[in-house]
C-alpha cells in the first residue's frame, strides 16, 4: 500500500471536465482525478471556463463572485464566477461573455479554431489564479492540463513568485496529447503578460509564434504525460511533435502516469445505463443479455455464437479508423463476425461507416454521432473492442473494455501498449490482441487472430476475460501516482527557490 502523504491543497485547471462539458478524454480525467484525490484526504479545487454550452438546467451553478478583475498586459478584464459541487469537489466557472459565450469549446461550427484562442485561454488561466487570490485559497500544487492551461507554470514563476497566496505553489503540467500545443500569434505576447524576454527559442518562441505548451514545459516543476510508452515515444524525433528536445531536457522530471478509470461511471456490476449488470460476484450472464440487446438496437442478427467487435471513437487518422475503413469489408467477407460502430469526425469516414449497414445488413451496425448510453452498451455487449490508433497517448476505452470483459484489439502504441497484455496462444495468458504496424493488413490479421481464438480456443477466451476484468486501472491507483508526482514537484520548487 502506498505510504500516506500529508493533506495537500490542489488547484486543478482544465478546459473541460465531466460531467459539465466534454470534447475528449481530458474531460474524463479532469472529472475523475479530483474525486479520487479527495477520497484520499486532499482538498481539490477545479476551475473551468463557463462555456455557453454547459447545460444550466442540468447543473445547479450558483453565483460566487460578480466581479473578478483580471489584469491582462495593460488591460483589466472583468469576469464573474459561478460554483457547483460534484462528487464532493468544488468546481468554479469563469464567466466571460467575450470569450466563452460562443459555439463550442475550441472551434466554430465549421471546425475552424477560434483565432483568439490564445487570448481566451490565457485569460482563463490568469483568472483562475486571480480567483485563488481573491478567495484566499493557497494551493500547494497547481495542476495544469494540456495547452489551454499550460501558461499556469509560467505565470506562477513570472508574476506570482512572491505572492502570499500563490508564491509557495509548485506546478505540474500534464500532456494529454502532444499534437495539440497551442501556437498563437506573437502579437498576443503583450496581452498575455508573458514579457518579451520569454519570447525565446528556449521558452515560448516557436517559428515566430507563441507556443503555450513549450513554455509550460520550460517553467513547470514537473511534467507528466498519460502513459509510460507515450513518455518514451514523445522523446523521439518521430513522436515528439517538435518538442522532443524540450521533453528530454526535463530528464527525470518527465513522468508517465496512466489515466485512471472512474469506477462509479464504468463498472458493469453497477452501471445504470446498460441492459443488465454483470461481474463482481454477479456472474457473467448479464453480458450475454447486453450483447443481444446491442445487436437488436443496431439491427444486427441476434446471434450469441458470432463474435461482435465494438468501436467507439472519433473518426480520424490518429485513431486509425481509415485503416478499419480499408479492411472492414474484407473482414466481414472472410470471417463470421459483426461490428457495432459509434463515432463521428472525418466526414469521409462518417460516410463510409454510415453506409456500411445498408451494404451488410445484420453484419455491421453504426451510429454516426455520440451517445453516452450507447457507448456503455457497446463496451458491455461486444466481445472485442477495436482501437487501431496510429498514436494514442493513453486511451480510456481499452480500460473500460477490460473492466467489462470485452477484449481489446489494439495497436501497440502509447497507453494501449501499457494497459493491454498480449495474448499468448500457448498458455492463454493475456488480456487482448496487439499489433505493431499501422496498416489495414495488420488490422485484418489481428482481427482474424481474435476471431479464431473466439471460435477455436474458448478456454483461452474465458481465461483472458477473467484476467481482463481483474485488472486495476482505478482512479485511486492513478491518484496515488499523481501524489508522488506532486511531492516531487514540491521538492523541485523548494530546491530551486
Amino acid at each position: 500500500m502506498p505510504r500516506p502523504i500529508s493533506p495537500l491543497k490542489i488547484l486543478l485547471l482544465a478546459s473541460e471536465a465531466v460531467p459539465f462539458v466534454k470534447s475528449g478524454g481530458l474531460a474524463d480525467v479532469a472529472g475523475a482525478l479530483p474525486k479520487a484525490l479527495r477520497a484520499l484526504g486532499h482538498e481539490v479545487v477545479v476551475v473551468l471556463p463557463k462555456y455557453s454550452e454547459i447545460d444550466l438546467t442540468k447543473f445547479s451553478l450558483q453565483p460566487f463572485l460578480n466581479c473578478l478583475g483580471v489584469w491582462m498586459g495593460n488591460t483589466e478584464e472583468w469576469a464573474a464566477v459561478d460554483t457547483a459541487t460534484y462528487a464532493g469537489t468544488q468546481f468554479y466557472f469563469i464567466e466571460s461573455n467575450k470569450y466563452f459565450d460562443r459555439f463550442g469549446l475550441y472551434h466554430d461550427r465549421d471546425l475552424e479554431k477560434y483565432s483568439d484562442n490564445g487570448c481566451r485561454f490565457g485569460f482563463f488561466t490568469r483568472a483562475a489564479l486571480q480567483l485563488c487570490r481573491d478567495m484566499g485559497f493557497a494551493p500547494d500544487i497547481v495542476h495544469a492540463h494540456d495547452w489551454p492551461t499550460a501558461l499556469a507554470p509560467a505565470y506562477l514563476k513570472i508574476w506570482h513568485w512572491n505572492d502570499p497566496v500563490l508564491g509557495a505553489a509548485a506546478s505540474v503540467l500534464t500532456i494529454h496529447n502532444l499534437a495539440h500545443q497551442g501556437k498563437w500569434p506573437a502579437a498576443d505576447c503583450d496581452y498575455l503578460g508573458l514579457q518579451w524576454s520569454n519570447f525565446t527559442e528556449e521558452k515560448f518562441e516557436d517559428f515566430g509564434e507563441i507556443n503555450f505548451l513549450k513554455g509550460g514545459l520550460y517553467y513547470a516543476d514537473l511534467v507528466t504525460t498519460v502513459s509510460l510508452t507515450y513518455a518514451a515515444e514523445t522523446r523521439t524525433a518521430e513522436g515528439g511533435e517538435g518538442l522532443a528536445d524540450c521533453l528530454s531536457r526535463k530528464g527525470g522530471d518527465y513522468w508517465g502516469i496512466i489515466n485512471g478509470v472512474d469506477d462509479d461511471e464504468w463498472n458493469p456490476a453497477t452501471d445504470p445505463l446498460i441492459p443488465a449488470r454483470f461481474g463482481d460476484g454477479v456472474g457473467l450472464e448479464g453480458k450475454a443479455v447486453c450483447k443481444r440487446e446491442l445487436q437488436r438496437r443496431l439491427m444486427l442478427e441476434e446471434r450469441a455464437d458470432v463474435p461482435l467487435i465494438g468501436v467507439v471513437s472519433r473518426f480520424s487518422l490518429q485513431k486509425g479508423l481509415d485503416l478499419l475503413a480499408q479492411s472492414i469489408e474484407r473482414i466481414v467477407g472472410d470471417m463470421q463476425v459483426q461490428f457495432a460502430i459509434l463515432g463521428s469526425g472525418d466526414k469521409g469516414l462518417e460516410w463510409v461507416f454510415g453506409h456500411l449497414p445498408g451494404r451488410y445488413p445484420d453484419r455491421i451496425g453504426s451510429y454516426i454521432g455520440y451517445s453516452e448510453e450507447l457507448a456503455h452498451w457497446v463496451e458491455a455487449g461486444a466481445d472485442f473492442f477495436l482501437m487501431p490508433s496510429r498514436f494514442e497517448p493513453c486511451g480510456l476505452n481499452q480500460m473500460y473494455s477490460l473492466r467489462y470483459g470485452t477484449l481489446p484489439i489494439v495497436r501497440a502504441t502509447g497507453g494501449l501498449n501499457d494497459t493491454v497484455k498480449q495474448y499468448d496462444e500457448r498458455t492463454g495468458e493475456g488480456t487482448g490482441f496487439k499489433f505493431s504496424e499501422p496498416s489495414a493488413n495488420a488490422v485484418y490479421d489481428t482481427v482474424g487472430w481474435a476471431v479464431s481464438t473466439y471460435y477455436d480456443r474458448k478456454d483461452h477466451m474465458r481465461k483472458m476475460i477473467a484476467s481482463a476484468m481483474a485488472e486495476d486501472f482505478s482512479g485511486e491507483h492513478s491518484a496515488h501516482l499523481y501524489l508522488q508526482a506532486y511531492e516531487r514537484a514540491i521538492a523541485n520548487k523548494r530546491a530551486r527557490d
